[in-house]
């Protein structure tokens, strides 16, 4: 059945992310959301990147099926990668081109399986019309929070966004009617447009989003409305379709409770042996490209705080940049850790020493933070990272690390203070006391699982007739 009791059929849904993990693993945790009650879905990605993904649990495996289509050859693209945190930042552009030449044989699939709907990415914008001849009707499903979206791209009846320099996305939108301070600041805004404008014969990431919000039958955004009420109710005016929150996706229970450990026993034992609500958890996501006049300052500010910390050190660069400063690890050595290997963050978040979270602002990362109320200091790196920061803020529920409002520049003092205050200080109570507050949202599992519940069963109910 798609979401409450009774005899309805179940739904066969079909799910195509982007070639991120930040983007496929929450389609997974809704995938699985959805397949719990008894619907089956095909999780289309390429070969790599589904053997790379979690291990179904038993319960799922027969409900949830990967669909494997090789990932076509593209001039400037190495061979095995699959992923963007297979590549560095500039090689990104030939992953796009490949990406986009997935729509014959994902043409081919649909036409042979048929699914009742499709649950798209923001980049595949041809995929409405390849549905559309078939038939097959589109959600596309935003990881992206709804002020980030919002923000992101214009109404629908706006054939072009009006905006054309940096400087025009470090204000609020025109579209947005109430007051808001979600935008990027200037050393931000730079880096985005840097990275989204494409070239003469591929589509930006901007006109992606603009195409896929016009094209979809409707819109399912990572959010909930006791977060963002009023942004969701300005994407539905904006674009005059349906607009369903899914929840924020938190870990599940069985997550969180499983033995999560396994295979980490070093990680456990480590923190078993700090202070209650003493360690610094660091960690920016496997994509995080520091320079290494960055990493520098954060180790040293690490350093400086003087506070515990266990910090996950996982980039994809392979030049020097990627180098902590000399003899750190060893004046460090006891009081903190740096973990070069996967880590289970669910498990690391929720263990009781955890006093604070230094993380990029990845929304998966704030929602596993927020799961388990751990106060937030934010220093973010790229894309959506300085929205999800700023919403934040706004709700009082992180605070981001000073830096220099031009070049993104900070220093190891303003991470060294940053730390101390919202961890241990006395003007950092607030940060604490709200993280607490946001543990009762975003802790919630059976909330954020009815979000999506309400979008099977309007999945359910107008599967039979054009919307």
């Amino acid at each position: 059945m798609a979401g409450g009791e009774g005899d309805t059929k179940p739904l066969h849904i079909a799910m195509f992310p982007w070639l991120a993990f930040g983007h496929m693993l929450p389609f997974l945790r809704l995938a699985k959301i959805m397949a719990r009650k008894g619907n089956r879905i095909s999780f289309i990605s390429t070969p790599r990147n589904i053997d790379r993904l979690p291990q179904l649990p038993p319960t799922l495996a027969s409900l949830i099926t990967f669909v494997k289509i090789p990932l076509p050859p593209v001039d400037g693209l190495p061979p095995t990668a699959e992923a963007t945190s297979d590549l560095e930042g500039h090689e990104i552009l030939y992953l796009k081109r490949a990406y986009d030449l997935l729509r014959q044989p994902l043409s081919g699939f649909l036409s042979n399986s048929r699914p009742d709907w499709i649950l798209f990415d923001h980049a595949p914008f041809w995929l409405p019309a390849v549905a559309r001849e078939l038939g097959i009707p589109t959600v596309f499903f935003s990881i992206f929070i709804a002020s980030a979206l919002a923000f992101t791209s214009p109404p629908a009846d706006e054939e072009q966004d009006y905006r054309r320099s940096a400087e025009e996305i470090m204000v609020k939108p025109k579209w947005v009617p109430f007051e808001s301070d979600i935008a990027w600041r200037y050393f931000e805004a730079e880096k985005i447009f840097s990275m989204i404008l494409g070239d003469d014969l591929h589509p930006n990431e901007f006109y992606r989003f603009r195409q896929t919000l016009k094209g979809c039958d409707l819109i399912a955004v990572r959010s909930c409305r006791e977060l963002e009420s009023c942004w969701l109710d300005l994407l539905q005016e904006m674009h005059r379709k349906p607009v369903f929150p899914v929840g924020e996706l938190p870990a599940p229970i069985e997550e969180i409770e499983g033995d999560g450990w396994r295979g980490s026993g070093a990680i456990k034992e480590w923190m078993d042996g700090q202070k209650w609500g003493s360690v610094v958890y660091v960690a920016f996501g496997s994509e995080a490209t520091w320079s290494h006049e960055e990493l520098t300052e954060i180790a040293n500010g690490l350093e400086l705080s003087g506070l515990p910390f266990f910090w996950v050190l996982r980039t994809r660069q392979s030049s020097d940049d990627s180098k902590l400063p000399e003899g750190f690890e060893e004046r460090t050595k006891g009081r903190g850790v740096v973990w070069k290997e996967w880590a289970p963050q669910v498990k690391i978040l929720g263990h009781d020493s955890v006093g604070g979270f230094l993380t990029h602002s990845g929304w998966s990362s704030v929602v596993e933070g927020l799961q388990f109320g751990r106060p937030l200091v934010l220093l973010i790196c790229y894309n959506d990272q300085g929205l999800n920061a700023k919403l934040l803020q706004q709700k009082g529920a992180g605070y981001l690390v000073p830096r220099d409002e031009r070049d993104g520049r900070f220093t190891r003092d303003s991470v060294a203070d940053s730390l101390k205050m919202v961890v241990t200080g006395e003007e950092g109570a607030t940060y604490r006391i709200k993280a607490m507050e946001m543990k009762e949202l975003f802790g919630d599992t059976e909330k954020h699982d009815d979000y999506v519940y309400a979008l099977l069963e309007y999945l359910e109910t107008n599967i039979s007739r054009k919307l």
